[in-house]
């Protein structure tokens, strides 16, 4: 295992399809012949992202050594994509790697070609990469593909240091035990409710013909997954209620306004629709209120989820990790209905997150002030 101690930035070996150094480690001599998509040189990383690296690898992805990989980043996220080529080359699994902007302007407004092409061969796939307003299509063109052909694959939109050194060192097996527990439940319910103290009252009536998926971290072909991992997730049949956004709310915003804690978002919701949103910060209710009008269905709960990361300790203003925040968090939009049997679609897709939630499946509580009363 790849010596992480001390703060010294350890250089990543002979590393098949390398990229340039986005930190202020020294960059190993290029190597002919060999390209990171259309780049050719070694790159340095902070050993401290070795453990999270690993963990996306060996545990979640359980990469095999003879199993091709597609590796998708970007100009931002080059060190952190680095340690998992790194663990890649430790494994001996061929891959390709490739960064957005050697291929196209961003923000994307389509998927590469020959990102897309590559899918096509891969059975494992990585995309580290920080989100760009409007590149939702893209990312759609990637997940159909990944939907279609059954790659595992491993979605990692806005990954970042912190992320890396808290959400991605969780204790996956762990999470999933707890998540299995708790999506067993809510298949045989009809309907979960949710309270906090800050304000949050909602009630989710659940659709039997609409699946639960368990994304825990351990990624399979039938449902690929963000990490770090750690949600169940379905379409509810219909959300009422109000929700107070203490935590984040997702895609672009997130990145804009951060941690509400200060200055939340008071959303309601009747028959599944929302009908208004309020918050001192006028530019964060306009924005959200805009996202969430873009088509038809973009106003819609299309997502109802716990999150069951247990090894988090708060939100951090990243929606990437925050989802995955024990407690219940929603999303308008597309209800991603090839997995759950949703008939309906959306353009747009935004999670919203909360704190410290009071939790029932029909009449039995199973969190209380944010801590699971169910055991991993």
């Amino acid at each position: 295992m790849m010596d992480i101690s001390g703060d010294e930035v350890k250089d990543v070996g002979q590393v098949k399809n390398p990229i340039p150094s986005a930190s202020s480690g020294q960059a190993l001599p290029q190597k002919t012949g060999e390209g990171w998509g259309t780049r050719s040189n070694h790159i340095a990383f902070d050993p401290e992202f070795a453990i999270g690296a690993r963990n996306a690898v060996r545990v979640c992805l359980r990469v095999q050594p003879e199993e091709k990989v597609c590796v998708i980043t970007d100009e931002v996220t080059l060190e952190i994509a680095a340690a998992i080529v790194h663990e890649l080359e430790e494994l001996g699994s061929p891959y390709q790697a490739w960064v957005l902007e050697d291929l196209a302007e961003r923000p994307l407004k389509d998927l590469p070609r020959e990102v897309l092409d590559d899918l096509e061969t891969s059975q494992v796939s990585i995309f580290a990469v920080q989100a760009q307003r409007n590149e939702l299509r893209s990312r759609m063109q990637m997940t159909d593909v990944v939907n279609r052909r059954k790659i595992r694959h491993a979605h990692m939109v806005n990954i970042n240091r912190q992320i890396m050194l808290e959400g991605m060192r969780a204790d996956f097996q762990k999470v999933d035990r707890l998540s299995a527990k708790v999506v067993g439940m809510v298949r045989k319910a009809s309907r979960v409710r949710a309270k906090t103290a800050a304000g949050t009252d909602l009630t989710a009536e659940l659709n039997p013909n609409y699946r639960w998926l368990k994304t825990s971290g351990i990624i399979t072909p039938e449902k690929w997954g963000n990490l770090p991992g750690g949600e169940i997730f379905t379409t509810p049949g219909e959300v009422n209620g109000t929700f107070v956004i203490d935590g984040v709310v997702g895609d672009y915003l997130c990145a804009k306004f951060g941690n509400l804690s200060e200055t939340p978002l008071t959303i309601h919701m009747k028959q599944n629709r929302l009908t208004e949103a309020h918050s001192e910060n006028r530019e964060l209710e306009d924005d959200f209120w805009k996202y969430t009008h873009t088509d038809e269905n973009s106003d819609r709960v299309g997502e109802f989820a716990i999150g069951t990361n247990i090894d988090l300790k708060d939100v951090i203003g990243q929606i990437l990790q925050d989802e995955k925040y024990p407690g219940v968090h929603i999303a308008f939009g597309n209800p991603y209905g090839a997995h759950t049997g949703a008939e309906w679609d959306s353009s747009t897709h935004i999670d919203v997150v909360g704190r410290k939630f009071n939790i029932w499946v029909d009449e039995e509580q199973i969190m209380q002030d944010g801590k699971f009363l169910v055991e991993a």
